[in-house]
């Protein structure tokens, strides 16, 4: 066995140990979904966000791919395709980083602090943010209320949540249950 695939198997597991629920698409450690709650004392509070997680071949060594698949209102998320802009998972991804620092760091302190200045991929949440904060509150507890309900975000299926998002999400397994913050 490779030691990149032992580590996908050490990071997946070590997540899953993490209380996050997980669900693993076509029996393939290489692409799952990690459910996240949003952050508490964040304008993303009682949200629940399904994330599609795709590890490269050369996982550790690349950053893995990592998308919300249902919609929210953020700067630094395309709304439409779910894709995050954070350094951490594109330029300065380090094999020292795992998929547990994706979500108890990385992912949390960009719902903490969105960086609306910096090349943002939601340019209406970016301008809204820098111009007129409550508007932009306004505006990320409507797309909280409407798509990351987790009431809804657990009971929909993946089809259903994908339509939402356009993504295909496959067939999955659930495993655990979903990490309180």
């Amino acid at each position: 066995m490779s030691s990149t695939t032992t580590r996908k198997k050490t990071d997946l597991m070590k997540l899953i140990m993490s209380d996050y629920k997980v669900e693993i698409i076509d029996d393939n450690m290489h692409k799952f979904f990690v459910f996240m709650n949003g952050p508490p004392n964040s304008s993303y509070a009682g949200g629940l966000w399904k994330i599609r997680v795709e590890l490269p071949d050369d996982y550790p060594y690349s950053s893995p791919s990592v998308i919300f698949v249902n919609k929210i209102y953020h700067p630094n998320v395309d709304q439409v395709s779910g894709i995050i802009c954070v350094d951490v998972l594109n330029r300065t991804w380090s094999p020292m980083f795992d998929l547990v620092n994706v979500f108890e760091t990385f992912l949390p302190r960009l719902l903490l602090y969105p960086n609306a200045a910096d090349d943002p991929l939601n340019t209406e949440a970016a301008a809204l943010i820098l111009n007129d904060k409550e508007t932009y509150e306004k505006k990320v507890k409507e797309c909280l209320e409407r798509y990351a309900k987790p009431v809804d975000v657990e009971k929909k299926s993946d089809k259903e949540v994908s339509a939402d998002s356009g993504e295909d999400a496959g067939t999955s397994a659930a495993l655990g249950p979903i990490k309180p913050y």
